[in-house]
Formats: C-alpha cells, sequence, structure tokens
C-alpha cells in the first residue's frame, strides 16, 4: 500500500511515465501480432492431410513446374484418397501473377491466379462459395476470393477482368476465412494453362488417405528416377512461405522496440530518482522505525514495476483493437498481394508484459539501491 499510495501522490509524472511503457509495448506488441497474423495466414492455408509436390529446389509454386507425364506417375500413388464419387483426391493446378489496380487507388499489385480442377475445392474444404456459383469447366469463367473482391477492380461478381489475351468473367466470390486463399482468383486450369501458353503445371496436390503414410510416399516421390520433385505437407509448404517475412517483421519490431524503450527506461529511471529525492525524509524515518534496506529496496522496486505493469497492460489494451483491421502486403517468396490480419495469442500478452516488468526494473533498480543505501542520519539531517 505504501509503494501505491506514492504512486497516487505523484499522479502526473505516473501517468506521464506509464503512458510512455505503454507507447512502446503498443509498438513492440503491434509487430509481434503482425508477424503471428502472417504466419497464422499462411499456416492456415494449407491442410495437414494434404501433400504438395513441385520441382525439386523451387520455393513456391510460382517458380516450379511439373510435366504432365510426372503428374501421371504422381496420380497413381496409392496413398491417395478416393472422393465419395470414386475419384482420386488429386488436383494438377497452375499458379502464375498477373497485375490488379486496387479499388480507390489504381495502385496496380500482383495477384495470383489458380487454374484449379474440379477436386481442388474438395481438397480445401475452408473454401466456401458465399456469392454466385462456381466456374464451368472448359470456359473464361473466375471466382475470386473475398480479399480480391473487396479490394480490386474487376474483382466482383459480373465484372470482367482482361489477361493473357482474354476476357474472364467472375461468375463467384469465395470466403477462405483468414488464408491465403482469399488473395486469389481460381478458374479451369486447362482454360489458363492454354491462355498462358504454359505447358506444364506448377505443382500436383493430393490428400492422403492416411496421414502417417506421408513420409513412405514423400521417400517414393523423390526417390524416384522420372521424377525431379519433391514433396511437402501443405502446412509445411505455406509455413515456409512465411518465415521471411515472418523473420523480417521480428526484426525490424525488436529494433524499433529497442530503441524507444531507452527512452521509456529513462523516463522511468528519471520518475524514480525525483521520487526518492522528494521522499527523503520518509525513507530517513522509516530506517529510524527500524525497516530494513532490503525492505526500502522493494518498496521503491514495487513502484517501477507497478509502472511497468500498468503501462503493459494499457499498451495491449490498445494494441488489441487492431485485430479489427485487415493489412496487405508483398508475400516475398511469391512476389503477390497478400491480405491478413493482426493477431493478438497469450504467448504475445505474456512476452510484451514480461517486457514492460523489465522496463520498469530497469528503470527503477537504481533509484532503489540509492533510497536503499541511505543514511540514517543524513537522510533525517537532509529533511
Amino acid at each position: 500500500m505504501y509503494s501505491f499510495r506514492n504512486l497516487w501522490t505523484r499522479r502526473l509524472t505516473t501517468v506521464l511515465t506509464a503512458t510512455g511503457m505503454a507507447l512502446v509495448v503498443f509498438v513492440f506488441s503491434a509487430i509481434l501480432m503482425l508477424s503471428e497474423g502472417l504466419q497464422k495466414t499462411l499456416v492456415d492455408t494449407g491442410s495437414y492431410d494434404n501433400a504438395v509436390v513441385i520441382r525439386k529446389g523451387s520455393v513456391s509454386e510460382v517458380q516450379s513446374g511439373v510435366e504432365r507425364s510426372q503428374a501421371s506417375v504422381i496420380e497413381t500413388e496409392p496413398e491417395i484418397a478416393i472422393g465419395p464419387q470414386g475419384q482420386p483426391l488429386v488436383a494438377k493446378e497452375l499458379v502464375v501473377l498477373i497485375t490488379m489496380p486496387k479499388r480507390g487507388s489504381d495502385k496496380p499489385a500482383n495477384v495470383v491466379i489458380r487454374g484449379v480442377a474440379e477436386t481442388s475445392i474438395i481438397l480445401r474444404p475452408q473454401v466456401k462459395l458465399v456469392q454466385g456459383r462456381l466456374p464451368r469447366q472448359g470456359s473464361s469463367e473466375i471466382i475470386a476470393g473475398m480479399s480480391i473482391a473487396k479490394r480490386f477492380k474487376g474483382g466482383g461478381v459480373g465484372e470482367t477482368l482482361h489477361f493473357a489475351m482474354r476476357d474472364w468473367t467472375v461468375v463467384g466470390v469465395f470466403d477462405a476465412g483468414n488464408t491465403g486463399f482469399s488473395s486469389e482468383i481460381w478458374g479451369d486450369v486447362d482454360q489458363l494453362m492454354q491462355a498462358f501458353r504454359r505447358p506444364v503445371y506448377s505443382s500436383v496436390i493430393f490428400k492422403l488417405r492416411d496421414s502417417s503414410e506421408f513420409d513412405k510416399v514423400k521417400k517414393r516421390i523423390e526417390s524416384d528416377p522420372r521424377l525431379t520433385l519433391e514433396a511437402k505437407r501443405e502446412t509445411t509448404y505455406y509455413k515456409e512461405q512465411s518465415e521471411m517475412m515472418a523473420k523480417f517483421l521480428r526484426i525490424l519490431g525488436l529494433s524499433l522496440t529497442l530503441i524507444f524503450s531507452f527512452g521509456a527506461i529513462i523516463g522511468a529511471m528519471i520518475t524514480m530518482y525525483a521520487a526518492v529525492a522528494n521522499r527523503t525524509s520518509e525513507i530517513g524515518t522509516l530506517r529510524a522505525l527500524g525497516f530494513q534496506r532490503m525492505s526500502i529496496l522493494i518498496a521503491f522496486l514495487l513502484e517501477s514495476l507497478f509502472l511497468g505493469f500498468s503501462g503493459g497492460v494499457v499498451g495491449l489494451f490498445f494494441a488489441s483493437f487492431l485485430q479489427l483491421y485487415t493489412v496487405s502486403t508483398m508475400n516475398w517468396q511469391t512476389f503477390s498481394e497478400l491480405a491478413f490480419s493482426f493477431s493478438l495469442t497469450l504467448e504475445i500478452i505474456s512476452i510484451a508484459l514480461l517486457f514492460a516488468l523489465v522496463m520498469g526494473f530497469i528503470g527503477g533498480v537504481l533509484p532503489a539501491f540509492r533510497a536503499a543505501r541511505m543514511n540514517i542520519v543524513d537522510a533525517l539531517w537532509k529533511s
């Protein structure tokens, strides 16, 4: 109570110091939430039971090429699951990039065009058609993810896009939740390969009949002399897509946070030194009444830690509202536009609060030692 009462007595400096710490925690939390949101969006895009087969050495489907003969070999793998109508759950897909202008600004950005098969939607249960209908096979019809429909010109139902020397009609909009598919446009793979004059597929995706058989089928595909391909779990593939950008965001966030935290720590230190100077007589009286140096030290440290904790709570409170916003950036693995949301997790909350307490401790430890080392006679005499 003694520590809290003293903070209340110095309300203005307490609020100013806690506000500075709150701003640092806000920036720190925002960067962590941004990185987490990016990773969550891409990892959730994949399914653990699905496998992605791409060319060896390729880091993404955009750079990959799978020959038709190679795709036919993969279709015969016995580990592939069978669909409700007796068809193997495998899809040969094409992934290319086009440039589209954004609504409102006309600013161009790269967008993923994915050529899909009839089984592609079965393989992606998170994809739900929310408007219009599915495109007819063998036609110049496409469907757009919700992010594309909202943010890019020509992405809405009934609108027309011109690319690959053709006009393509958007006949539906699908919702893929907080996944990367929401930032894609889908159409018939054969029509898109013909339009883009691509003789090879970008990837082959299939569902495993038993998830535990992945290692076996992976070994068979990668050791087959007819194939120059590699297989990855879909979740692993998309996690790798996020690593570069997420790492960059974390490094940027930590750098900015360290710079800002110096100011917050100095502010806390000045506040606590001022508290020690203004309460010299109190410290002397407490020591005369029998309070040990350790008790004085702990009392001042508690004040500083409470300042840090208060700033951390306030910073996290305002950072939590960032979850309401959707941001977009370039996926540096595919060089395409990707929309995602901030994501606040218990781990981020714990790290942010611990960081706030560390700032409070560093800012208060020297003033606390100064208060604890005061001589009783000198303290009372100065009063």
